[in-house]
């Protein structure tokens, strides 16, 4: 059964409705589809333009759930949410995912110490060696704390500094094995984000060699596509699937009311 649950629709940065991305999700026989919209409390109090007004948090809600309802006999529609991760925010974190019924949360990291990893590489090209080692061990040190926060499900794109190409000098394997630790020790899945394969690193997250990391750890992983558009749902779905069974994987994890259940990786692609 098909399954796409990193996606997202115009509530943050997405190209369509979330009505149009049901449809095509439809039309293309998935077996379940789950909107992951972003939502950023920045410690600033302003909403970042690629994230949801956080003051649309219900209406988002409300509308998954609409959707679930409607089409309830033909696509099992999953409500979920990309939530970024900032230091000291946990509170304020989860005060703002309330009671709502999830049933996954993704947990990200964009930005560290006011610097966004993924927005632009001229901002990278600005950076001397020393930086760029910092921020990719700042990178880590959150990823960390995000793990240890027990507030999500899934753990987005987990090398995402590597977006552009500016890959640290640093020895940062202690600050890497200490995060993928946290991750296997709080039971969070890791995504096999294929979106990476269309960035200017060309590769997807994580690279094979971390993935490898995770598959030592027994952490469960899941194909996610990171869509932004349509047609981008099951972006090199089968492309992750050979890379998961390169590493040994054979099951990949699916989500509802926050349970986690597994399925073979061929089963969730074909």
């Amino acid at each position: 059964m098909l399954a796409s649950y990193h996606n997202h629709s115009t509530y943050s940065d997405g190209k369509a409705t979330l009505a149009d991305l049901v449809t095509w999700a439809k039309e293309h026989q998935l077996g379940e589809f789950g909107l992951s919209d972003h939502l950023a409390l920045h410690p600033s109090g302003e909403d970042p333009e690629w994230a949801m007004p956080r003051d649309q948090l219900d209406t988002y809600v409300r509308d998954v759930l609409h959707q679930q309802s409607v089409h309830k006999d033909v696509l099992q529609i999953r409500l979920g949410l990309e939530v970024d991760w900032y230091e000291g925010a946990e509170d304020r974190i989860s005060q703002a995912l309330g009671e709502y019924p999830w049933d996954y949360l993704i947990g990200s990291v964009h930005e560290l110490d006011g610097f966004t990893v993924d927005h632009t590489s001229a901002v990278w090209k600005k950076l001397t060696t020393d930086q760029i080692d910092h921020v990719h061990l700042r990178y880590w040190q959150n990823m960390r704390a995000l793990a240890k926060s027990g507030l999500f499900d899934i753990v987005a794109h987990l090398d995402l500094p590597k977006k552009f190409g500016f890959f640290p000098e640093c020895d940062l394997s202690t600050e890497v094995n200490l995060a993928l630790d946290a991750i296997a020790e709080n039971n969070l899945v890791v995504e096999l984000n294929t979106a990476g394969w269309h960035k200017p690193v060309n590769d997807a997250y994580p690279s094979e060699s971390l993935l490898s990391k995770c598959f030592e750890r027994h952490i469960p992983v899941t194909i996610s596509a990171d869509a932004h558009q349509p047609d981008h749902l099951l972006r090199d779905f089968s492309r992750a699937a050979a890379r998961l069974r390169a590493v040994g994987y054979q099951q990949v994890a699916r989500f509802v009311d926050r349970t986690t259940w597994f399925e073979s990786i061929d089963e969730s692609v074909n």
